[in-house]
């Protein structure tokens, strides 16, 4: 054990005081009291920093056990107090312990943290160059750590809460904490790339321009860069490489203070926009067995981290990073649940996204749905009532689980965004999964009592190309990430129109901007519950980049002054006409009209243009590149009927009655208000919606009683062969 402080001095343990049933540092307004889970360890110390974190100025024992807890209770230590830990135990990585008492260790519940990760040989566990099996490294690393500090939990709500909007007619905006503002000229200069700048005016004036109910922020928790990009002078932009569960990143915070964070909160949410977390608790910044110690690992490698069952000495890699978290063991579950809790009770957010969510499911037969740690999250009285959304893979064997998950939980459905690209650059024989897609992958989620809003759509992520990208380039150009465009997937289903990359074409130009608005028009019209990446509301570009992770610049910041205001106009036309019409996202899937008579369940059925009932032949002819979707709420809500028409201009035969086209993709403002009866045309390219017009005064219609009498017969047959739905009866 490192040499104990005597200094008479010292702050000393109030032993009546300590408390083993809250971790982490609390202070109570006299004195604040310590707490560390580690079940291997033989002893912890305390260590005490200045105020700027870095001169070590006391190192003190923990005096009290039990559990694993270690615990004890200073008076007069409050807020602003920096802080670290040493542990004590034994160095046998073939056991998979990884204990050094010479490297300082951040307090996995520390809630702000002081100072910066460097990348020096210091941090690591073992001395490099070297293994792990050499032995211990005796150097400090105390001076390259960022520390823990005491707060002040106290803060004025004024009677806010988290939201609670229900999903639907929702819009979740994708968007990183830092690029949203650096570049946005509404926003002052000193505010931008921070927590503060999220709340400006400026910023929430757009939000809630375009409709978004809900902004969802890539990890905000502190991470870590790598050093490998640090030396290529890239960083890790996205934050997928959590260091703390409870600590916002620092670089986020204008103040430096975490109670940023809440202020951006309570502005947000008295704009009516929930905030939702992108949360990574499959795995950490440590790396692999070979990667430093800076937290977990020298707390206790064994219980927090998965290891391989042939060789405690490894990782068990199920995440592609290195480690994984082990949530199976009871205190490292309750460590996730406890942050998870904190930031809903304390800093009030309103939902989670969690990465690579199947990870979280593994247990020792692999994914189970219903696993320990998606039954504490179901029946935890405050997690289960918040928005819940699964990225549903990991790179693990039977890994991707779309449509695997429990309710309450929401997933990511990349079967969405996949047929959506392809069908509208016109891949063949794809109305079959587009009439699928419309209503919200019944096949992927009608199961298990889980509701239609059970699918969160996407046309991209901050995870591949950007919208405007898909319609801009053939192939990925990530050369400034420096791996020699090798890195990044090639699937990209995409089309540049003629011309890779930017163009002064107008004729290009236009034809993506027409292309885009079609794939809006989609996203918007259709069941399940819509997402857009931030700037795809204007054309944002990457320059082809679909793998843009490490770009911190403005490769991938916002570029608010060059955006298309014809899209922005598009999204919030569709997004209001989406939110006036109850019918266009309902809890219960669309059913067939005679499905199920009296229930509450919206119906859907299907137009071909000719202006009769789809056909068995209709969906499989690979030609067919327009149909319609005519849905009828049970109650509340209107009727509309949507036409996808991803080819050339052409007609289609409306059902009888007088119809109002509501939205035309083609245009600009695409909101319209245009009566029509029976044969229409529709644009190349498009999507167009119309709504029933009952004041209309019907014109002489050609009679319609034998596609009437065909629809009946045809009833029971004439569905998708996905979406098993009703052709259309008039």
């Amino acid at each position: 054990m490192m040499a104990k402080d005597v200094n008479p001095d010292l702050p000393t343990f109030d032993l009546a005081a300590s408390r083993s049933d809250s971790l982490g540092a609390q202070y109570d307004g006299y004195g604040t009291n310590f707490a560390l889970w580690s079940d291997n360890a033989t002893a912890v110390q305390l260590c005490l920093f200045d105020d700027e974190g870095k001169v070590q100025t006391a190192c003190l024992d923990m005096p009290q056990m039990e559990g694993g807890i270690w615990h004890g209770y200073l008076p007069d230590i409050g807020p602003g107090q920096v802080y670290g830990y040493r542990v004590y135990g034994p160095w046998a990585p073939e056991e998979g312990h990884r204990f050094n008492p010479n490297k300082l260790l951040l307090d996995p519940y520390a809630r702000e943290l002081k100072g910066d990760l460097v990348w020096d040989p210091a941090i690591f566990g073992y001395t490099q160059p070297g293994d792990d099996l050499q032995g211990p490294d005796p150097r400090d690393s105390a001076p390259f750590m960022p520390k823990g500090v005491v707060v002040d939990t106290e803060f004025d709500w004024e009677a806010d809460a988290a939201l609670r909007r229900r999903w639907q007619n929702g819009l979740i905006y994708e968007a990183h904490a830092k690029g949203a503002t650096m570049r946005h000229p509404g926003v002052p200069e000193e505010d931008r790339g921070t927590f503060t700048g999220l709340a400006s005016d400026a910023f929430i004036d757009h939000l809630t321009r375009i409709g978004v109910s809900a902004i969802e922020l890539l990890p905000v928790h502190a991470f870590a860069n790598d050093g490998h990009l640090q030396d290529k002078g890239l960083s890790n932009y996205w934050g997928y490489n959590t260091l703390s569960f409870f600590a916002p990143h620092k670089p986020y915070l204008k103040t430096g203070f975490y109670r940023e964070v809440k202020q951006t909160v309570k502005k947000l949410h008295a704009a009516g926009i929930e905030v939702i977390l992108d949360v990574v608790y499959n795995h950490t910044c440590e790396g692999n067995e070979m990667g430093p110690t800076l937290s977990f690992r020298g707390i206790d490698n064994a219980s927090y981290y998965l290891l391989s069952p042939e060789n405690r000495r490894h990782s068990f890699d199920t995440t592609g990073t290195g480690n994984t978290l082990n949530v199976e063991h009871p205190m490292v579950l309750r460590m996730v649940l406890d942050s998870l809790r904190y930031w809903v009770q304390v800093m009030h957010v309103d939902g989670f996204r969690f990465d690579l969510a199947s990870t979280l499911g593994r247990e020792a037969m692999g994914f189970e749905r219903e696993g320990s740690f998606f039954a504490a999250i179901r029946q935890d009285p405050v997690l289960s009532t918040v928005k819940l959304i699964a990225e549903p893979w990991d790179v693990g064997d039977g890994g991707y689980q779309v449509g695997g998950f429990p309710w309450p939980f929401r997933e990511w459905n990349d079967k969405a965004r996949d047929d959506t690209r392809a069908f509208w650059r016109r891949d063949k024989g794809l109305a079959p999964k587009m009439a699928e897609r419309l209503t919200g992958s019944p096949v992927q989620f009608n199961h298990s009592h889980r509701p239609a809003t059970s699918s969160i759509n996407f046309l991209s992520a901050h995870d591949g190309f950007t919208l405007w990208d898909t319609v801009s380039y053939n192939d990925k150009h990530n050369e400034a990430n420096g791996e020699d465009n090798k890195d990044g997937h090639s699937n990209n289903l995409s089309d540049n129109m003629g011309i890779e990359g930017p163009t002064d074409d107008e004729t290009v130009t236009a034809s993506r901007v027409r292309r885009v608005k079609a794939m809006l028009g989609t996203l918007l019209m259709s069941q399940g519950v819509p997402m857009l990446l931030a700037g795809d509301e204007f054309g944002q570009t990457q320059g082809g980049n679909n793998n843009a992770y490490c770009q911190d610049n403005e490769i991938t910041w916002l570029d608010w002054e060059n955006g298309r205001e014809e899209i922005t106009r598009a999204v919030a036309d569709l997004m209001a006409f989406r939110k006036a019409q109850g019918g266009l996202a309902r809890l219960q899937f669309a059913v067939a009209p005679d499905a199920a008579p009296g229930g509450e369940a919206p119906t859907v059925t299907w137009r071909h243009p000719e202006g009769r009932a789809m056909r068995p032949e209709d969906w499989e002819n690979p030609d067919l590149d327009c149909f319609g979707m005519r849905l009828v709420p049970h109650s509340e809500g209107r009727e509309v009927l949507v036409v996808l028409n991803a080819g050339d201009n052409c007609e289609f035969k409306l059902p009888k009655g007088g119809w109002t086209r509501a939205i035309d993709t083609t245009l600009d403002p695409v909101a319209c208000d245009t009566a029509e009866q029976g044969v229409v045309g529709i644009g190349w390219q498009s999507v167009a919606v119309w709504v029933p017009d009952p004041d209309a005064e019907v014109v002489d219609q050609e009679d319609e009683d034998e596609a009437a009498a065909q629809d009946a017969e045809a009833t029971e047959d004439a569905a998708s062969p996905e979406t098993k739905t009703s052709s259309d009866e008039d």
